[in-house]
């Protein structure tokens, strides 16, 4: 008997409206974007972990990759770095960045959904402006991970499940992401 094909378990955006209401609201913040990502709200090492966070849940390998390697130029730690891409937040991140690394988990963990309390408290530690700037972030990074598992979903249905690695097992990134060449 033939074994079946491994389900693909990856988030993806599962229509083009998903997809529209992600670029519209990017679009529509445009300047917040500018300094989001200028380090002039959040400094380059805490929008890594950030993204690094949503990816863990999200599982794109792309991003994984790209993000693991953008966070040790940030200056994070290859060790603290090792132990965030396992899904867990490390304990010597931050303490400033760790309610924020949390409800990053939540947000990813529930599709850009999170629970309204956990967004009325996030605003209470950080502010509106910083608040505004990690949820830009977020919904940045949640756009690449899902455009990315969108991509992999594509060429597994195109290959019978031959490529696009349908589970995190397999990411198909076979160097160490904390590894600079």
């Amino acid at each position: 008997m033939a074994a079946s094909k491994p389900k693909f378990q990856r988030r993806t955006y599962n229509n083009l409206g998903e997809f529209i209401e992600d670029l519209r609201f990017i679009l529509g913040k445009r300047p917040l974007v500018r300094k989001a990502m200028r380090g002039d709200l959040i400094s380059p090492a805490f929008r890594e972990r950030l993204m690094n966070t949503v990816t863990q849940v999200n599982g794109c390998r792309y991003c994984r990759y790209f993000h693991a390697r953008e966070a040790l130029k940030a200056g994070i730690p290859a060790q603290e770095l090792k132990i965030l891409l396992t899904g867990i937040i490390p304990d010597n991140c931050p303490n400033e960045e760790y309610p924020a690394l949390l409800y990053a988990q939540h947000w990813a963990d529930s599709n850009a959904h999170p629970d309204p309390t956990m967004t009325k408290k996030l605003t209470q530690i950080y502010g509106e402006e910083i608040a505004e700037a990690i949820h830009i972030i977020l919904r940045m990074i949640r756009m690449g991970n899902l455009l990315g598992n969108t991509w992999d979903y594509w060429l597994y249905r195109i290959s019978f499940a031959r490529w696009g690695a349908p589970n995190q097992k397999s990411w198909g990134i076979e160097r160490d992401p904390t590894q600079l060449d």
